[in-house]
């Protein structure tokens, strides 16, 4: 296949790069250079993203203003670049007979859905609830992808949880319940370029949780204990190395459909970002370090 990716010079960009050249052809448009992009510009440029859509088979968007953007910069470029741009990539793969649209969305977009004091199971059928412009701007662009999917374009959006280097404690208790490994999003959207279905589609992209619902109201006020019964090989980890479990979990992400519609199963669990750390994998930051507190 012959595949177009928006972003490819931002770290998931590069992961999907990766992930894809092997067996298609992948053109990266970028703002920024890098060896994973082929054109500079920006894709909202209409006869720019017209020339890098000729003769595509499909297109992976991914390019987008994101959660650290919130507050520096403003928020008619969020709806410039985030929903009119989502806008015109369908259109320009409509006239240039793009068949698939895969669309890298967030889990953030759930937002408020998450109460202060609970533990929320969050699956596809979770209504969203945004709390900022840039999950405002996510859901209104999945939104014209929905009203603009049908049989000339095959639309796939993927809501992925965090996947950005964190403290290796807080990113090997992540990987429970609300994290998930860049090289399996990168799997997720290779996956999503040829699965069959409905014309659109949205699936939960989060590595694979062993909690259950039912234990939702016990991780809201003593996680450790739900850890160490549902977790044990995590749990004898932290303990090894005097690391404190955490104590309440607000959130478990957990898709009904990946696995069924598009075949994508999560591989790196809680165990990789342990042998990142030891390692030294850049993937991961050490031990209690200070985060950037930015959300999925």
């Amino acid at each position: 296949m012959r595949i177009a990716l928006t972003g490819s010079s931002g770290r998931l960009g590069r992961a999907i790069f990766n992930a894809l050249a092997t067996n298609h052809a992948v053109v990266g448009i970028d703002r920024s250079p890098f060896s994973t992009t082929h054109v500079v510009g920006d894709f909202t440029d209409a006869m720019l993203l017209r020339e890098v859509l000729r003769g595509a088979d499909a297109i992976v968007h991914c390019a987008a203003l994101h959660a650290p953007h919130v507050g520096t910069v403003p928020d008619d470029e969020f709806y410039r670049i985030n929903v009119e741009g989502t806008r015109l990539l369908v259109e320009a793969s409509l006239a240039t007979g793009v068949k698939r649209l895969v669309f890298t969305s967030t889990t953030a977009l759930y937002g408020h859905a998450v109460l202060p004091g609970r533990c929320t199971w969050i699956d596809e059928d979770t209504v969203p609830q945004p709390r900022s412009i840039y999950h405002r701007t996510k859901l209104k662009a999945e939104r014209i992808l929905e009203d603009m999917a049908g049989p000339d374009l095959q639309v796939r959006v993927l809501r992925m949880s965090r996947s950005f280097p964190e403290p290796a404690n807080v990113m090997a208790a992540y990987r429970l319940h609300r994290g998930v490994d860049i090289r399996d999003v990168a799997d997720a959207h290779a996956a999503a370029l040829t699965n069959g279905g409905d014309h659109f589609q949205r699936h939960i992209v989060s590595a694979g949780t062993l909690f259950k619902p039912e234990d939702c109201k016990a991780l809201a006020v003593d996680a450790a204990s739900v850890i160490k019964l549902r977790a044990p090989g995590l749990a004898a980890k932290f303990a090894q190395r005097s690391w404190s479990l955490p104590q309440s979990i607000d959130r478990v992400y957990t898709s009904k459909s990946a696995g069924a519609v598009l075949g994508w199963h999560s591989r790196f669990g809680y165990d990789e970002a342990f042998s990142q750390l030891e390692r030294g994998s850049l993937e991961v930051l050490p031990p209690f370090s200070q985060s950037n507190g930015q959300s999925e």
